[in-house]
């Protein structure tokens, strides 16, 4: 089966971003390979090695995000144009989430009910990544 998982980019702080969605999804933190511990870090350039290039969360059900820092030389414009939506099956674990992402973060829209879920909500955590909340999602 074909799963899409969002890749998350950040500017040098990836594992700081990665550690806290651990905490903050109820999430398992399985890589975070920095250019250090890379089977590559030889032929990187020092300013490359404390970067992340890739770590992997898995999350209660079996969703992953993946996430990396990009490189030192390139240009960072942040997360621009999509948002991470997560689905919880209750309103209590929706607005936990909720709570804990928005730590630090912006709300952009309050918890509060929807056609689509008994409630929903979104906001930019403090890494700039923007999240879209559902709790007990309804048919329409």
């Amino acid at each position: 089966m074909t799963q899409a998982i969002a890749y998350l980019g950040f500017n040098g702080n990836c594992a700081d971003a990665m550690r806290f969605y651990e905490r903050a999804l109820n999430g398992k933190l399985e890589v975070l390979m920095s250019g250090a511990d890379s089977p590559m870090a030889e032929q990187m350039p020092p300013q490359f090695l404390h970067r992340i290039l890739h770590a992997r969360l898995v999350l209660p059900g079996g969703g992953m995000l993946y996430a990396g820092d990009c490189p030192a030389d390139q240009p960072f414009d942040g997360i621009k144009g999509v948002s991470i939506a997560v689905d919880y099956p209750t309103v209590d674990e929706a607005e936990a989430v909720f709570a804990a992402l928005a730590d630090g973060g912006q709300v952009t829209m309050p918890m509060q009910p929807a056609f689509w879920a008994r409630r929903w909500g979104m906001l930019i955590d403090r890494f700039g990544t923007p999240w879209i909340v559902n709790g007990e999602l309804l048919p329409f």
